[in-house]
C-alpha cells in the first residue's frame, strides 16, 4: 500500500522532520518497506553515500526542493557508446554543468565528433554538443578505458539489438563492462542506460569483476525528434539499485531538470523501460484499430477520440493513427518483452496481438493505395513522402513507410520516394532529392512520414504532374476538404 505524495520534496525522508504539505502515513514509513512511496530528499554528499539496502519505492516530487541541501557539485562522467543514446545523454549532461568524457570505438566517429560534427538528425542536438565543447565540459576519446579512469560515474550506452530468438544481445555491454573494470575509481558507480533484460545489473556487476564499484539501472526514455527537449524536461527518472543511498548519488546528478525522482529495484527499473514501450505500441495498435472501425462505421476517428480523451484516464496523448509504428525501440522492446515472459513461464499473448496488428495496420494502407489505383498494383507508380518512422529524425529502422515500399514492390508497383533527410539510393524505390519529382507520372501518392513541410507543396501543380490525382494520407497530414477541393481523390486514417 503506497502514500499519496503531494508536497515538496524538501525534508522528506528526514526522520524528525516534517514536510509541509504531504499526506502523511498513519505510521512511520521505514525505508526498507517493498511498495511504500515516500518522498526523496536530494542525494547525501558523497561521503555518506553507502550504507542503506534499497528496499522501497521513492518518488521525488516534481518541483520539490530542500533548502537544507549541499550545494551542487559538478562531477566527472563517463559516457560509453556514441550513438544516438549516449550522444544524447553526454551533450545533456554536460549542459547541466558535469565534466563528460564520451568513449566511442570508431575512429572516424570519435574524429568527426571532435570536429563538432553530427552523424545523425536530432534538432538542437548539433548545437548543444558544440556549445558544451566550447564550454569544456565535453571531450570524446577513442576507447571506453581511455574514458574512466579519473570518473565518478560511467553511464553505458552501448547497442542491445535483437537476437533471432526476440531477446536483447547484451554481449557488447558485459564485453565493455570487462574492460573498463580493472580501470575503474575506487567508489565509482556504473549506470546502465541501454534498454536491457531483466537482470543485466547483476550481470554486469559480475562483468566488472569490482566489489568495490556499484551498478545501477537508470533507463532512458527519449522519443527521436525531441530527444534535447526529453533530457531537460524528463517526465521521471527511474534509477534501480540495491543500495539506496548509491541510487540517490545517481539521482543528484539529474538534480537541474527538477523531475520526479524513482528509486526502486534494479528488476523493476528494468521492466519499466520494456513495459513502457510495449504499452505504447499496444496503444497505437488500438488507436489504428480503432480507426479502421471509424472507417467501416461511418464515424469520425477525430470526434471519437476526442470524446474519449477528455477522460483523464484516456488522455490525449500519442492517439493519432498512421501507418503502423516503428522505430528503433518499440518492435525490439515489443518482442523482447515477450522473450521475457517466455523464459519466466508467461505468454504475453497480448503483446503479439499488438505485434500482429501493427502488420495489419502496414496490409491495410496497402490496400488502399491498391484500391485508389483501379484495384492491382502491376506496373502502377506510386509516388511516396517520407521514408524515416517518424518526422523530426533520419532513423529508418523498423520504418513503416520501407515496410509498406516493399509490399507496394511485391505487388508490382514502381515507387518512387521523397524524403528530406535521404540523399541516396535505397533498394526497392527510385529516391527523388524534392517533393515533386515522385508526383510526375504517378497514379497514387501516399504519404507515409508526418513532415511538416509537406502541408505546404503546391497542390495544383502535384495534380498537374500526376497521372491521376489520388491520395492516400497515411497520416492524416492533409486536410481532406482543401485536397477535394484541388480535384483530388483523397483518403485518409479513420476518416470516412
Amino acid at each position: 500500500m503506497g502514500h499519496r505524495v503531494t508536497g515538496t520534496a524538501g525534508a522528506a525522508g528526514r526522520p524528525g522532520r516534517s514536510c509541509p504539505g504531504r499526506v502523511r502515513p498513519a505510521a512511520p514509513v521505514p525505508l526498507n518497506v517493498v511498495g511504500e512511496i515516500t518522498s526523496l530528499v536530494t542525494p547525501p554528499a558523497p561521503a555518506q553515500a553507502y550504507g542503506r539496502d534499497v528496499g522501497e519505492v521513492g518518488v521525488r516530487e516534481k518541483g520539490g526542493q530542500n533548502h537544507d541541501e549541499e550545494p551542487e557539485r559538478m562531477s566527472r562522467l563517463a559516457v560509453i557508446g556514441a550513438g544516438y543514446v549516449g550522444l544524447v545523454t553526454s551533450a545533456t549532461l554536460a549542459h547541466l554543468g558535469h565534466d563528460v568524457c564520451c568513449a566511442d570505438i570508431a575512429p572516424e566517429k570519435v574524429a568527426m565528433l571532435s570536429r563538432g560534427e553530427i552523424p545523425m538528425v536530432e534538432p538542437g542536438l548539433d548545437q548543444m554538443v558544440r556549445e558544451e565543447m566550447a564550454n569544456g565540459r565535453l571531450r570524446f576519446v577513442l576507447g571506453a578505458p581511455a574514458a574512466v579512469s579519473d570518473r565518478e560515474f560511467v553511464f553505458l550506452c552501448l547497442p542491445t539489438p535483437e537476437l533471432a530468438d526476440g531477446s536483447a544481445d547484451m554481449s557488447s555491454i558485459l564485453e565493455v563492462a570487462g574492460e573498463i573494470g580493472p580501470q575503474l575509481s575506487h567508489g565509482s558507480i556504473v549506470i546502465n542506460k541501454s534498454t536491457v533484460p531483466v537482470g543485466s545489473t547483476h550481470a554486469v556487476q559480475r562483468a566488472l569483476a569490482r566489489g568495490d564499484v556499484a551498478v545501477v539501472s537508470n533507463p532512458e526514455f527519449l522519443r527521436e525528434g525531441t530527444a534535447i527537449h526529453d533530457c531537460q524536461h524528463p517526465d521521471r527518472i527511474v534509477i534501480g539499485g540495491d543500495d539506496y543511498d548509491v541510487a540517490m548519488r545517481v539521482a543528484h546528478l539529474y538534480h537541474n531538470t527538477n523531475a520526479p525522482v524513482m528509486i526502486t529495484r534494479p528488476s523493476s527499473a528494468e521492466t519499466i523501460k520494456y513495459a513502457s514501450n510495449a504499452f505504447l505500441a499496444t496503444r497505437l495498435s488500438f488507436i489504428n484499430a480503432l480507426a479502421c472501425l471509424c472507417e467501416s462505421i461511418g464515424a469520425e476517428f477525430r470526434d471519437v477520440i476526442q470524446g474519449m480523451g477528455y477522460d483523464r484516464r484516456i488522455g490525449l496523448d500519442f492517439v493519432e493513427p498512421g501507418p503502423g509504428w516503428g522505430g528503433s525501440c518499440l518492435p525490439k522492446d515489443t518482442r523482447a518483452l515477450i522473450r521475457i515472459g517466455e523464459d519466466a513461464g508467461y505468454d504475453f499473448s497480448l503483446l503479439r496481438c499488438a505485434i500482429a496488428a501493427n502488420e495489419e495496420q502496414q496490409d491495410r494502407i496497402v490496400a488502399k493505395i491498391e484500391a485508389m489505383a483501379g484495384g492491382a498494383l502491376t506496373d502502377v507508380t506510386v509516388a511516396a513522402w517520407g521514408l524515416t518512422f517518424k518526422a523530426g529524425t533520419d532513423d529508418r529502422r523498423h520504418s513503416p513507410a520501407i515496410a509498406i515500399i516493399h509490399r507496394l514492390a511485391r505487388s508490382g508497383a514502381r515507387v518512387r520516394a521523397y524524403d528530406p533527410t535521404v540523399r541516396q539510393p535505397l533498394p526497392g524505390m527510385d529516391v527523388c532529392l524534392e517533393p515533386y519529382g515522385p508526383c510526375r507520372d504517378a497514379s497514387v501518392l501516399v504519404v507515409l512520414t508526418e513532415w511538416d513541410e509537406l502541408r505546404w507543396l503546391n497542390f495544383d501543380k502535384i495534380n498537374s504532374l500526376m497521372a491521376s490525382p489520388c491520395i492516400v494520407d497515411a497520416r492524416n497530414l492533409l486536410d481532406p476538404e482543401t485536397m477535394r477541393r484541388a480535384g483530388f481523390r483523397y483518403q485518409g486514417i479513420g476518416r470516412p
